[in-house]
């Protein structure tokens, strides 16, 4: 059984799925996770401190559904690892689309709130520079500013992607598609000199 405060943030991200972060209530919270208010409180401190821990815990569990690999698989190559991390964020899964939906809603509203801003362009970064590692590991001679520029436009054509994947501006089979050829172009930049 999960711990109180994951099944809070388990709820979090439903409700800031459903209903964005300006709907997010903490009375509605705590019946979406059938807890009481003031143990959402009691471990959050406050709305702030809600979406801050929901935006780790989004976070993780994304890093978990793109990185999980069976111990009877064979290591994959830094390639497939790379294709692996990205395109798993185009799945056509519950978790998934919640996960990404809840990002949008936390993206779009850190325009309006500075802390939830510094706390997003935190947790962009480090996405970033763990895309950047993963095409460093396929050209490893390859200079750091590039691989960076590289991860930077991969990550925001993702996220550009999902939106429109997940709003039906976009199937998803095409979504993955274009992906995997915005992938390919990069690594083509990243072997010229």
């Amino acid at each position: 059984m999960a711990s109180r405060s994951t099944q809070i943030l388990e709820a979090a991200a439903r409700v800031i799925a459903r209903r964005g972060v300006r709907g997010l209530r903490v009375e509605e919270l705590a019946e979406e996770a059938g807890v009481s208010t003031g143990l959402i409180y009691y471990h959050f401190k406050d709305r702030t401190g809600i979406l801050r821990h929901t935006l780790e815990f989004i976070n993780d569990r994304a890093e978990r559904y793109t990185t999980a690999q069976g111990s009877d698989e064979e290591p994959m190559s830094s390639r497939e690892e790379l294709d692996q991390v990205l395109l798993l964020e185009l799945q056509d899964t519950p978790e998934v689309r919640e996960n990404s939906t809840a990002w949008g809603e936390l993206r779009a509203s850190a325009v309006f709130d500075p802390v939830l801003r510094e706390d997003l362009a935190r947790a962009t970064l480090v996405w970033v520079q763990e895309v950047a590692a993963l095409l460093g590991q396929v050209y490893p001679m390859a200079p750091a500013a590039r691989l960076a520029s590289a991860a930077e436009r991969l990550t925001a054509l993702l996220e550009g992607l999902s939106m429109r994947w997940l709003s039906g501006g976009l199937a998803i089979d095409h979504a993955r598609a274009l992906m995997r050829e915005a992938v390919e172009v990069e690594l083509i930049g990243l072997r010229q000199p």
